[in-house]
């Protein structure tokens, strides 16, 4: 049985009409027919998402433009890009640390083994899925040649990021201590948190979603003298705190630092920092240590 309390769907808008709904909530539109070749590349729904700390009571503040929410959209574009592309160092490395330990302490089918791991049948059924997915060539080769043997340097390339970090969240402790005592400066159980925060992030931003403005779930475990900077754990800036210690070339992390404060210079009339989380010093914070 259906309820008749129920409230029906709105009907879908045309693209003048929806130019016509941001008018009367007070944004300027100086040029229509450019505002309406924007929403037909840009759902209405996605970019109104950028508008939620420019209104107050559904009003939009006095003077916001129909620019200036198009530029937020594009600013948290960019953003996204580049923090992905050091995420993706993150995920490549974490691969790399992982199945070599695992190799060299346990053998290379020690990934199979429960003994090694905690919590680990709900892992080996994801594995089994995305290995029987895969159209990887390097997996049907092995199928063939080895009987379907995955060492586990070729079977964690088929893992997602967030199967990544369960994995070695499933590590036993010493093994994960290891890890990080070899390639980090971080202890493991820091590394742990920093690794599924990056998995999430990953996640947004390969699907496009919204990091400006945006309170985040997935929040960095942070030390107390991390803490007393008073980094908000819910904003993007405390991903990047951390991200810092999970790149340990300095060349590569300066290198993103110069990328990310042109980025934010361009669109300084436009980006409140506080809404991702950034202190004024915020260059400075990020250095901390490198």
């Amino acid at each position: 049985m259906y309820s008749n309390n129920i409230p029906s769907i709105k009907r879908p808008t045309t693209f003048e009409e929806q130019v016509e709904i941001l008018k009367s909530r007070g944004l300027v539109i100086s040029d229509v027919d450019s505002a309406i070749r924007t929403l037909q590349r840009i759902n209405y729904y996605r970019l109104s998402a950028y508008t939620l700390s420019l209104k107050k009571n559904d009003q939009f503040l006095p003077d916001i433009t129909f620019e200036h929410v198009v530029a937020l959209y594009e600013f948290d574009r960019r953003f996204r890009y580049l923090i992905m592309e050091m995420v993706e160092q993150v995920e490549i490395a974490f691969r790399t640390h992982i199945s070599y330990h695992i190799a060299h302490t346990y053998g290379p089918l020690g990934h199979l083994n429960p003994q090694h791991f905690d919590n680990h049948d709900a892992f080996l059924a994801e594995l089994e899925k995305e290995l029987k997915r895969s159209q990887e060539l390097f997996i049907k080769h092995h199928y063939e040649k080895y009987e379907g043997k995955i060492p586990v340097w070729v079977a964690i390339e088929v893992l997602s990021f967030e199967a990544l970090s369960k994995l070695f969240s499933n590590m036993k402790n010493d093994d994960k201590n290891q890890i990080a005592k070899r390639n980090y400066r971080a202890p493991a159980i820091y590394l742990e948190s920093w690794l599924k925060c990056m998995s999430y992030i990953r996640n947004i931003c390969a699907h496009y979603g919204r990091l400006y403005n945006r309170p985040l779930t997935s929040k960095p475990r942070l030390d107390r003298k991390s803490k007393q900077l008073g980094i908000d754990q819910g904003k993007i800036f405390a991903h990047l705190y951390v991200l810092k210690d999970l790149i340990p070339d300095r060349d590569k992390w300066l290198n993103f630092i110069i990328r990310l404060e042109v980025l934010l210079s361009e669109y300084s009339e436009v980006v409140e920092l506080d809404r991702i989380g950034f202190p004024e010093d915020w260059e400075a914070v990020l250095m901390m240590g490198r």
